[in-house]
């Protein structure tokens, strides 16, 4: 789907379910309370059988040099037609945080939603109270479009949620 600086960002698959699965275990604290990604074979099986409706994108970014996985970036709810829409979805592993790797990811993957699926528009939908999450979709590119007041179900709790955008024709400029 793309490289770039010694990363690679590839489809996920059922093979990938190893490393996978020990990255959201050994990061469940700092995802939490942002983010709740499969953990056990049975979930990760059921969110992979989630792509066979054509309205997800899932994608893990690997490091070239020792094939380590350092996060997941995707895409949801895609919908064709006028909208051409999808909305933003990612994590990084805890222990490859704070070195610029999920500015690389991101960018890779609006790469690949822009030029491949074509797409229109992404939507990053981002808890008030996640500044590094906010911090990194505005640093490539993404604008805040507004707030909306218990927008998502997450880890059992309606959280509030930031509104933050970007389009095609946005991307294709930087």
């Amino acid at each position: 789907m793309g490289r770039t600086q010694g990363l690679r960002l590839s489809a996920v698959r059922w093979a990938d379910r190893g490393p996978y699965l020990a990255a959201t275990r050994v990061s469940r604290e700092v995802h939490r309370p942002w983010v709740f990604p499969p953990t056990s074979e049975v979930s990760y099986r059921r969110w992979l059988d989630e792509l066979r409706s054509g309205r997800h994108e899932r994608c893990l970014l690997w490091r070239d040099e020792d094939d380590a996985l350092l996060g997941y970036f995707g895409i949801n709810g895609i919908s064709y037609g006028a909208w051409r829409c999808g909305f933003l979805g990612y994590w990084l592993a805890a222990s490859h945080t704070g070195r610029g790797y999920a500015a690389i990811g991101l960018r890779l993957l609006l790469d690949h939603a822009f030029r491949r699926l074509r797409l229109n528009r992404l939507e990053a939908n981002i808890q008030p109270e996640n500044e590094r999450s906010i911090a990194l979709v505005s640093r490539v590119g993404f604008r805040k479009e507004g707030f909306s007041p218990r927008y998502l179900e997450i880890g059992g709790a309606w959280r509030d949620h930031e509104r933050w955008a970007i389009t095609r024709d946005e991307w294709l400029q930087t």
